[in-house]
């Protein structure tokens, strides 16, 4: 018989057995979907409240039926695993029904401590490996206590399970939040994309601007050179004429004075 290697986990499990033809009940045995759910319903009758009533006590009464293996079960299903050399052969690991000692409580704190130390896991905040080892650590316990009372059992496995399902509302919660904030994200970096290229258009409609603002000046200073150089030239050329004007004014004057002045 080939060895199966330990799963590793901190939950204590019953050495694997070979299910063969003769001991295929082992493998029957496993709870059902149907078995499982109304193991579920039992446990939510016995656990569900403190009210008495006829009805919970028929109900408390059918839980002392149940067997140790079914409750263990309920825990951690039995593991069905294949032989390595042989596939077509099967092995069946239940969750162990040794009651612990207070050797072995301690034990496995210095398993929990050792492992989250070799594993790296984080001592705050969200970690997937501290809440694993975690979660088997609650699981050995829980195997401990239904082994000596299988009412208080049962009600931290509905403990495990409402925290198992409050983890996984957040967790899906969370997973939202990431995914809506990635694609506000990508919005935020789409529009910035956009922005740019749009910066970039209208840095170079500015630069444009600019040049036609530095041309339109050249012209204009050119054209208030070339007019004042005209006004220039044309106040000169008028001043010629007023100097030309006024000496023929004075000549004519003079020439007239002479006419018509009286002869000695």
């Amino acid at each position: 018989m080939s060895v199966i290697p330990p799963s590793g986990s901190l939950v204590r499990f019953d050495n694997p057995t070979l299910i063969t033809a003769q001991n295929e009940k082992d493998r029957k045995a496993l709870p059902t979907n149907k078995q499982q759910t109304a193991l579920d319903q039992q446990m939510m009758d016995v656990t569900g409240g403190g009210t008495s009533s006829p009805r919970l006590g028929k109900k408390q009464q059918a839980m002392k039926d149940l067997s140790l293996e079914e409750i263990l079960d309920k825990i951690l299903p039995p593991k069905i695993t294949k032989d390595p050399n042989n596939p077509e052969l099967l092995y069946c690991q239940r969750i162990s029904s040794t009651p612990a000692t207070r050797l072995d409580v301690i034990n496995l704190q210095e398993q929990l401590d050792m492992r989250l130390q070799q594993r790296q896991a984080r001592e705050t905040g969200i970690c997937p490996v501290r809440r694993e080892l975690f979660s088997q650590c609650f699981d050995e316990l829980i195997r401990q206590v239904a082994i000596n009372c299988a009412e208080r059992g049962l009600l931290l496995l509905r403990v495990r399970d409402e925290l198992q399902m409050t983890l996984r509302a957040y967790q899906t919660l969370y997973e939202s939040s990431v995914a809506f904030g990635m694609r506000k994200a990508l919005m935020a970096e789409q529009g910035k994309s956009e922005l740019e290229r749009k910066l970039v258009q209208l840095e170079e409609d500015k630069r444009d601007l600019e040049r036609q603002l530095k041309e339109t000046k050249a012209n204009a200073e050119a054209a208030e050179k070339k007019l004042n150089e005209q006004r220039q030239v044309e106040e000169k050329k008028h001043m010629e004429e007023i100097n030309f004007l006024k000496k023929t004014n004075q000549q004519l004057k003079a020439q007239l004075e002479g006419l018509i002045a009286p002869k000695k």
